[in-house]
């Protein structure tokens, strides 16, 4: 099958109307009817989210701190980067800042963002920012009300592993993960 040319224009959605049918506490859903890019009348279900943002907490040693917490969808626990849902009106760095203490007990005092994320852009709106925390001092752990957690710490190259195998699934890490090993030349 050979390459096909097209400009971007060729490929839009017009909307023609949108209604929200859920509002939630985390995401409101909306049913938007669209015309595709030939006319035809169609249906989108997008889960509006107002994105998170995640952190891998390094240490001078090469460790980094993931945590394990039950994820209901899956029915299973996951080991996954701190991260958390951007409150309204708050920044992405505000937001890692918060939870890295939140989840891990630790405080970072250089936080450097290496990119994001559109976590499942075929039906969410969701993006990821994502951050790299270094020069870590010890605080105290304080999880959201409802929020089991618990810290793991490991080398990256064991975690690098563990993804690459399919022990970690969790797409936010999985990309946090390979992001770092490549900037520490690992």
């Amino acid at each position: 099958m050979g390459k096909i040319n097209c400009s971007d224009d060729m490929l839009f959605e017009k909307t023609i109307s949108s209604k929200t049918v859920f509002e939630g506490r985390v995401f409101d859903v909306d049913i938007k009817d669209i015309l595709t890019p030939e006319g035809r009348k169609s249906t989108r279900e997008i889960v509006k989210h107002p994105g998170g943002a995640c952190i891998l907490p390094i240490d001078e040693e090469g460790n980094c701190y993931l945590v394990k917490q039950f994820r209901s969808p899956f029915e299973k626990v996951m080991l996954e980067a701190p991260a958390g849902k951007i409150e309204k009106g708050e920044e992405p760095f505000d937001c890692v800042s918060r939870e890295i203490t939140e989840e891990t007990g630790f405080v970072a005092g250089n936080i450097e963002c290496v990119g994001s994320v559109a976590a499942t852009p075929g039906y969410c709106s969701e993006v990821i920012t994502l951050y790299i925390g270094t020069e870590l001092e010890t605080g105290d752990a304080n999880p959201d009300q409802n929020e089991y957690i618990a810290t793991v710490k490991m080398p990256l190259k064991k975690a690098l592993e563990m993804a690459d195998n399919g022990e970690i699934k969790d797409a936010k890490t999985m990309v946090l993960l390979y992001k770092a090993a490549r900037r520490l030349g690992i």
